[in-house]
């Protein structure tokens, strides 16, 4: 089994890496014996990982790829100047705490299910690729560390629970950003083992299939297995190999991809024209939209943590980079295109989850790499602003129609309760019930901080 140690004072702790591998069977195979069988063992290599209570928790991360303006959304100042304040008005919601734009009617009426943080901020540059790899890992990547996906971590520590892989990305891994930078969706230090599935293809098109879920047509099941057990002879055969940490990985990903191709649920998970017409239409039937309601599928069977990147790239796509010209969006863009795709999707999967009795369970983290500038640019539009943004985060222990932090009076600083993303990151991990206090083994076999020193989660939301 592949270990390594978690280190809490006082404690040492054997984890498995990302699920059981051949030797894990083998394993269980001794033990089968004594009565455990292969779900008893997994939990059991699980034990004391999470808490208490957070042992089915998963957690769908949206990212708003392009930074939506905290002024037009989710923080709007109506008494600013007109040069500050934009020209959409504030609506009420289905809470006191707080109003929003009335680009997001569908938000307002499920108010009571998600809350907002309007107190984020980070220091790294003001382009799209540093606030993705600081939001989605928690650090700024220095020193040629590159700290692993909160997504990673969850599947490090914690497995897979089904034949699914623990951690996916959809539709796709993001595109370029402009700055040439790491964007966090991978592995990082832990390895490639980690990385995410990526769907690699848009669950909205009629021929939507995943090609890597199914054998081609010419090669059935009996076949793979047989190619299978010739490459465990092989194996047999080539101990060296076998002790090396390639053999290792190609062990890990061979298993995770026979699972992948040959198991019945798997494949019902991607399946969406398993969904009623109707439901499908609830969500949107747009790229987003349809990532959204296969989210919901994904983590129903098991998945225990999905990124879902609202656009794929900044350039060439209508995005919430509204710098307001070309080839960037515009205002109206946003208002007319993005806003109510995104109202529609997210709104449908926070409905959808709560009715089916999983949004307890599964947090919903609404994220972005920065937010935008306070005044209004000569082209109608705002620009990039990392120094104050909003971010939202709805069930897995949050609780509802809540506000944390507040901006200043023209949304450019935190006034209170300031918020960086290793906070964000420590919110994730608290949800899931892991403790973003212990550490990893990261490179040269030096323990590693989940979070950085002095981050904490946002209590607020679950208290």
């Amino acid at each position: 089994m592949f270990e390594f140690q978690v280190t809490r004072p006082g404690e040492k702790a054997l984890l498995c890496g990302s699920g059981p591998t051949r030797r894990d069977f083998l394993q269980v195979g001794a033990l089968a014996a004594a009565g455990l069988s292969l779900p008893q063992y997994v939990r059991a290599a699980s034990e004391g990982k999470v808490r208490p209570g957070h042992e089915n928790r998963s957690c769908i991360m949206i990212f708003n790829l392009g930074g939506p303006s905290q002024l037009d959304l989710w923080d709007m100042k109506p008494e600013a100047a007109a040069e500050i304040r934009g020209p959409f008005k504030p609506i009420r919601t289905k809470t006191d705490a707080f109003e929003i734009s009335e680009l997001l009617p569908k938000h307002a009426a499920i108010a009571d299910k998600f809350s907002l943080v309007r107190s984020c901020r980070h220091d790294g540059a003001a382009v799209h690729d540093a606030g993705w790899q600081m939001l989605q890992t928690g650090r700024r990547f220095t020193g040629g560390i590159h700290t692993p996906h909160a997504g990673s971590v969850a599947s490090y520590l914690l497995g897979r629970r089904t034949d699914l892989p623990p951690f996916v990305v959809l539709p796709q891994l993001m595109g370029r950003g402009g700055g040439n930078l790491p964007n966090g969706q991978a592995g990082g230090f832990l390895g490639k083992a980690q990385d995410p599935f990526a769907l690699m293809a848009d669950p909205s098109q009629a021929n939507f299939r995943v090609p890597d879920l199914l054998p081609p047509d010419q090669i059935g099941v009996a076949r793979l297995d047989r190619r299978k057990k010739m490459r465990e002879i092989v194996e047999g055969a080539a101990k060296e190999f076998e002790a090396s940490e390639d053999a290792r990985l190609l062990d890990e990903n061979f298993h995770a991809a026979y699972r992948l191709m040959t198991s019945p649920q798997a494949r019902a998970a991607f399946d969406l024209a398993q969904e009623p017409q109707a439901v499908r239409e609830r969500y949107g039937m747009n790229r987003f939209g349809q990532c959204c309601l296969l989210a919901r599928r994904l983590v129903e069977n098991g998945v225990r943590f999905v990124t879902i990147n609202t656009f794929l790239t900044v350039f060439d796509e209508i995005t919430w980079d509204i710098h307001g010209s070309k080839p960037f969006t515009s205002i109206e863009g946003m208002r007319d295109l993005v806003c109510p795709m995104y109202d529609q999707a997210y709104s449908a999967l926070i409905e959808d989850l709560s009715q089916r009795g999983m949004l307890g369970d599964t947090l919903v983290a609404g994220l972005a790499e920065f937010g935008r500038t306070p005044k209004v640019n000569p082209a109608g539009g705002r620009d990039h602003w990392p120094q104050c943004f909003t971010c939202s985060f709805a069930g897995g222990g949050v609780k509802g129609g809540r506000v944390v932090g507040a901006s200043d009076t023209i949304g450019g600083f935190p006034a209170e309760r300031p918020v960086g993303p290793g906070d964000i990151v420590a919110t994730i991990f608290e949800s899931l019930g892991l403790d973003h206090t212990s550490h990893l083994q990261g490179p040269a076999g030096r323990p590693f901080a989940l979070t950085d020193f002095g981050t904490e989660p946002i209590r607020e939301l679950f208290s």
